[in-house]
């Protein structure tokens, strides 16, 4: 990834699956700070207090500089450390996973424990999405109405996100784009028309935008 992109997942979401009469349940959520991971852990807890283990892990920071996990009564190493394993894998950061236990009376051993809680954490954060988040841009963007149908057909070949259009004295078109190709987009459309349209940045923010391959944001 290029310098200040990160990695997590995009929504909060959750998947099950049963193995020897125990039911797992993967739910992954994205998080920006140690205390909304906290927050997701707790509201999974209460939601499953007879649950026979809520185990978590978590790693938050573009850096990943903060990184927890817990075992909650099931054998150390068997829970939360895969888990955190798997986040690490796929190079995850601002997110949390919390695996719910449902223990069905057959032992899985030691063995049996580290897989079930790894594909735990692997189909929640499929659920959840992996997207890619991107600094971006948000601009208002004025522009004539006799110019309107030619910006409004090239942006359909810019990577950029029409995200809204309002009609007044002129047209004017919110726009979302990656912060790389900022320059190019108002270069493109200001020689599109004469100089005639104007930008103004109104927000910076990350963004989940699909893959180099791929056109268009991550929606």
């Amino acid at each position: 990834m290029a310098a200040g992109e990160y990695k997590t997942v995009q929504k909060s979401a959750f998947d099950e699956y049963i193995i020897n009469k125990s039911r797992f349940i993967g739910y992954a959520s994205p998080v920006s700070t140690e205390e909304e991971a906290l927050s997701f852990i707790k509201s999974i807890r209460e939601k499953h207090r007879d649950a026979t283990h809520n185990c978590y892990a978590y790693i938050i920071g573009e850096n990943a500089g903060i990184m927890r996990y817990s075992d909650d009564g099931e054998p150390g190493g068997t829970a939360g450390m895969p888990m955190i394993e798997v986040l690490k894998n796929k190079g995850l950061v601002n997110v949390c996973v919390v695996v719910t236990r449902y223990f069905g009376g057959i032992l899985l051993g030691a063995g049996g424990l580290v897989r079930a809680y790894s594909h735990s954490t692997v189909i929640a954060v499929k659920a959840a999405c992996e997207v890619v988040m991107k600094p971006s841009v948000r601009m208002l963007c004025d522009v004539p109405y006799s110019l309107w149908d030619k910006v409004n057909y090239r942006l359909t070949s810019l990577p950029v996100l029409c995200e809204s259009v309002s009609y007044s004295a002129s047209v004017e078109a919110t726009l979302l784009c990656e912060t790389l190709n900022k320059d190019d987009i108002i270069s493109k459309l200001t020689q599109l028309t004469d100089a005639k349209i104007e930008f103004l940045i109104t927000d910076e923010l990350y963004y989940p935008w699909k893959s180099e391959n791929e056109n268009g944001p991550d929606t």
